[in-house]
């Protein structure tokens, strides 16, 4: 991705976070090295987006604590945004269906020299930031394994004739257009075959396997991963993160989790 991105090691104690429906998750511990790919698996409706949030520095924690590098939250929440970007998150990352590949990321990596890179990076020559641009999109394109020849019309391929993996192709190279060392992904194996579950796995071990620290939400999450688990208990009893909302089918993941994370944004703030 244009050059070696070091992940950083990402460590949770306690961690929890209360809204206005319960506990959208707590109690949750694990500890993971730079570079690993952390699932964040269970059932929809088990507070699965909003510690995702809360360990990307979007959503602030109401208990326990966690430091992803050498920020710690809740006390460094814009820290730890500094070094992580998300992708793929219902109501927050959401790709407009009416633009083309070429327009996302022709925005994306405008934003990203606007906001995202140092003051001096602007004052370089036009030709130079245009280059630099056009590297960093090709270097995430080829990280997130999306060839834009193959697709129907190239780059000019509007964004709702994109296969879902596709779709979820575009939204990680977006996100990795500004080099994260954290990189957050959501509901990664909804509605996808189990082929395509296979691809969307690949292509997460190799992001992480380059450097890059993944942490993604996902129903069942694979092996040879850091799995943080928010589904019921072995005897059967909820964990306080499913007891803060009430069973929902599988199928119905997004709309739960975007309300669910929604409520708790409500009470804890988002930056």
């Amino acid at each position: 991705m244009g050059g070696t991105v070091a992940g950083v090691g990402v460590t949770a104690l306690g961690l929890g976070l209360e809204g206005p429906r319960g506990w959208a998750f707590r109690g949750v511990s694990f500890e993971a090295e730079p570079g690993s790919l952390i699932t964040i698996e269970g059932p929809s409706g088990t507070g699965r987006t909003c510690l995702l949030l809360a360990l990307t520095g979007r959503m602030k924690p109401t208990e326990g604590t966690a430091t992803v590098g050498a920020a710690g939250l809740p006390k460094r929440m814009a820290a730890v945004r500094r070094i992580s970007a998300l992708a793929h998150v219902p109501g927050v990352t959401d790709l407009d269906p009416a633009l083309t590949v070429a327009e996302h990321l022709h925005e994306r990596a405008l934003l990203q020299r606007r906001f995202g890179d140092s003051w001096r990076g602007l004052l370089r020559p036009r030709a130079e930031r245009r280059t630099e641009a056009r590297a960093r999109i090709d270097a995430a394109l080829t990280a997130a394994g999306l060839d834009r020849d193959s697709l129907p019309k190239g780059s000019r391929t509007a964004v709702r004739d994109l296969e879902r993996l596709e779709a979820l192709r575009l939204s990680i190279a977006l996100a990795l257009i500004a080099r994260p060392r954290v990189l957050g992904v959501d509901d990664t194996d909804l509605k996808l075959s189990d082929a395509e579950r296979a691809e969307a796995w690949a292509l997460l071990k190799s992001i992480a396997e380059a450097g890059t620290t993944v942490v993604a939400v996902c129903s069942e999450a694979p092996d040879d991963t850091v799995k943080v688990s928010t589904a019921p208990t072995a005897d059967g009893q909820e964990t306080d993160a499913a007891s803060a909302a009430p069973e929902t089918p599988e199928t119905d993941g997004p709309e739960t989790d975007g309300k669910e994370a929604a409520d708790a944004l409500t009470e804890a703030g988002r930056a």
